[in-house]
């Protein structure tokens, strides 16, 4: 069983970041802001062992490997942002890259979306615009991944390199990329790229993963369940209309418990790898307008990996993958990394689960 932990690495201040929020911005400033907006809501959370940490030190990005190897998690997937040749929080991931260090298995996740100060208050705000140039574009990011490829830490498939793509639906002509990718890699004396894209409108509109030349699709959990949660008890239509949202005096509550009751993805198919989420709250990025899941509890959360674990045991082994989202999303309230409230409970579930 190879459970995968998706990182963020938004905790270390950026020139970018520096001119959009402010001198010394990083996630943990949102973090440390939030304020409760309902009775019983726990905010700010507070992270434990690690602090409010740095990714510039080497020193935090081992303790994180450590930690994250004793609770049984097989790697770490990287978010990597690359904006038509231009790239965001590049730092931790090349020192990871550069020092060998930590010795623990990874892959990249292309985070391809544009940056909108929606995240922070600011909606209309266009900070960063997701580009697809084209074709020299495309091989001079694979150039760039492909050191990343090469290293035996890289996670795989079939022996080929697991590369994530959080929107695939956005590459225009996504099939002709994967497959000038796919051409670049085996050029390069590689079998190949193996492609895994996310995707939410599983039950009205499920993404053709296959038709534009991916290997595997995986559902965005919060975002799977909250479609089917809305349907049943706001509207017909599983849209959330953002006029009505704005009007809201709190955040979107669901209780955890309906949310795990709602975020079994069935698609009939191996080709997919099953997503567990911690926890749901991002009102520290978009206050009210946020979703919040009440009432989580290390035991519900047992209670999906388990689910998780089951549709994929059965498979071949490097098939045997299920994404934890994620390790470190604080200002969206999914991480694994201990806290004030709950500690290291939510890593001893995996490790007692996953088998540290």
């Amino acid at each position: 069983m190879r459970a995968i932990a998706f990182y963020l690495p938004q905790y270390y201040p950026t020139p970018e970041n520096d001119r959009w929020w402010g001198k010394g911005f990083t996630e943990w400033t949102n973090v440390a802001m939030a304020k409760p907006l309902f009775r019983g809501h726990q905010q700010p959370k507070v992270p434990a062992d690690l602090g409010f940490y740095d990714l510039r030190l080497g020193e935090t990005r081992k303790a994180q490997a450590e930690m994250a190897r004793i609770g049984g998690i097989k790697g770490f997937c990287y978010w990597h942002y690359w904006f038509g040749g231009q790239r965001l929080l590049e730092h931790p991931f090349a020192e990871v890259l550069k020092s060998g260090e930590p010795d623990f298995p990874f892959c990249l996740g292309w985070a391809n979306e544009s940056w909108a100060g929606v995240w922070h208050g600011n909606p209309n705000k266009i900070l960063m615009e997701q580009s697809y140039p084209g074709h020299e574009d495309e091989e001079r990011h694979f150039r760039l991944v492909e050191v990343a490829f090469r290293d035996p830490r890289y996670l795989t498939v079939d022996g080929k390199p697991i590369f994530y793509v959080y929107k695939p639906r956005q590459i225009p002509d996504c099939r002709r990329f994967v497959e000038h990718w796919q051409s670049l890699a085996v050029r390069a004396g590689m079998k190949g790229v193996f492609f895994i894209g996310e995707d939410v409108y599983i039950d009205d509109d499920p993404w053709d993963y296959k038709g534009n030349g991916f290997d595997a699709v995986v559902p965005n959990s919060p975002g799977v369940a909250f479609l089917r949660l809305a349907k049943k008890r706001f509207f017909p239509h599983y849209a959330f209309p953002r006029m009505i949202h704005k009007l809201l005096k709190y955040p979107v509550l669901y209780k955890y418990q309906d949310f795990i009751e709602h975020i079994q993805v069935e698609p009939g198919h191996d080709d997919f790898f099953p997503c567990v989420l911690s926890n749901w709250d991002n009102t520290p990025r978009v206050g009210r307008q946020g979703f919040v899941l009440t009432h989580p509890t290390p035991e519900l959360f047992r209670r999906q990996l388990r689910r998780a674990i089951r549709q994929v045991e059965n498979r071949p082994a490097d098939r045997r993958i299920v994404f934890l989202k994620s390790w470190n999303e604080w200002a969206e309230g999914n991480y694994l990394e201990p806290d004030l409230r709950h500690g290291r409970s939510y890593l001893k579930v995996c490790r007692e689960v996953l088998g540290g």
